[in-house]
């Protein structure tokens, strides 16, 4: 008999159970430990607007199906921005919160959203979708929202109807590397001097930076990466949010600290900016910056050329530095397609939405062929695509 349970925790599911079905290969921020730690340190919960209420898909006691799930009162911390649809909602009259989200908070990283060993994928998406759509019509939600899925999940729910959303990334791909200097030579000449300009100014600036993963990361770095993150976000002034708190630096520290790479910059032995990053199979994801001087190259050379840097030493083949950023084009990141798809109740915004997004993805479209034709790399090299 197959049952479903809404649960206010991650960690009323045994980790081992929970991460079979994230499979080894797949996302680190969907595994057990990652969500657990949010949960633990209080970043989560109805105050902050995430409430947790993970789908469970159960069979004769067996955990068969899962998928992270949070009642959201807000559209914060998402990076597949609906604002405008919420106004519109507001406008005519459609309660828009609170709405259901399947993701993971404040990241917004692609990974499997619909967690099933793949014999059973099938039937538990089938059996969530068909929770989701219920939840939204008979308790009063606006909307169920699968943010930054993959295709496969995408295209199930989107035969069901749900609504189909493209955005795009930026994202660097090693093309056989073995060297940066490698890394140099897939660039047009404009762009590797460019690079090799901005490293050599901050190195005379006295500057030096390093990659620290697991077990060489010290504890006495977690404080540092915690302060520089909550120093970029009040740099940021109203459009800041600190999502997340010291603790989660802690706890992640202290429990998956063999997925983590801390990148740091040093001038006299102090250090003045990092990044806190996570690893998992060949690529390599960047999270949060910051910088505690405001030197001329810092965030290029700790953010994007360490990082490649590193994924060149360590073999990793693909780097993801998360959301935004033109910048990252000039630099050699290439334009990749992500996926959410949307469950909207009301028919009558169903619609509004619908007609919007027909005309989003032949923008999208428009905008990745055109950054694909002005790219970075030189034309003579030959790049993986997908």
């Amino acid at each position: 008999m197959t049952t479903v349970r809404v649960l206010d925790a991650v960690s009323q599911v045994p980790r081992e159970a929970w991460d079979a079905l994230a499979g080894p290969d797949g996302s680190p921020f969907v595994e057990w430990t990652w969500l657990d730690a949010l949960e633990a340190a209080g970043t989560l919960g109805a105050v902050t607007g995430w409430l947790p209420q993970h789908l469970t898909v159960w069979e004769e006691g067996r955990l068969i199906g899962a998928c992270p799930m949070y009642v959201k009162s807000h559209g914060q911390g998402e990076f597949v921005f609906d604002h405008g649809w919420a106004l519109g909602a507001r406008r005519a009259g459609i309660p828009y919160y609170p709405k259901l989200l399947i993701g993971i908070p404040f990241t917004p990283v692609t990974g499997a959203r619909i967690l099933a060993r793949p014999d059973d994928h099938a039937v538990v998406t089938a059996v969530l979708a068909g929770v989701l759509e219920d939840l939204c019509r008979r308790q009063g939600y606006s909307s169920a929202h699968v943010n930054f899925c993959p295709a496969r999940d995408a295209e199930a729910l989107a035969a069901r109807g749900w609504l189909r959303r493209i955005g795009y990334q930026y994202q660097w791909a090693a093309i056989g590397f073995a060297t940066f200097d490698d890394y140099l030579a897939s660039l047009r000449s404009k762009r590797r001097n460019q690079v090799r300009r901005e490293r050599r100014e901050l190195l005379a600036q006295g500057v030096g930076i390093e990659a620290l993963v697991g077990d060489d990361i010290p504890e006495a770095l977690v404080p540092v990466m915690f302060r520089l993150y909550r120093h970029h976000v009040l740099q940021l002034g109203p459009w800041g949010q600190q999502y997340l708190n010291r603790r989660f630096f802690e706890l992640v520290w202290q429990r998956f600290r063999s997925r983590l790479c801390f990148i740091v910059a040093r001038r006299e032995g102090r250090v003045i900016g990092g990044t806190f990053n996570v690893q998992k199979g060949d690529t390599l994801y960047g999270r949060y910056w910051g910088a505690l001087e405001p030197l001329r190259h810092l965030h290029f050379n700790v953010c994007y050329y360490a990082a490649v840097e590193h994924c060149i030493r360590a073999g990793l083949g693909r780097f993801e530095p998360g959301a935004g950023g033109e910048f990252k084009h000039m630099r050699g990141f290439e334009a990749r397609t992500t996926e959410s798809v949307h469950f909207v109740a009301d028919p009558r915004l169903r619609r509004a939405i619908a007609e919007y997004l027909v005309h989003e993805r032949a923008e999208v479209a428009a905008e990745v062929a055109l950054f694909e034709e002005h790219s970075a790399l030189r034309r003579d090299r030959e790049e993986p695509r997908g």
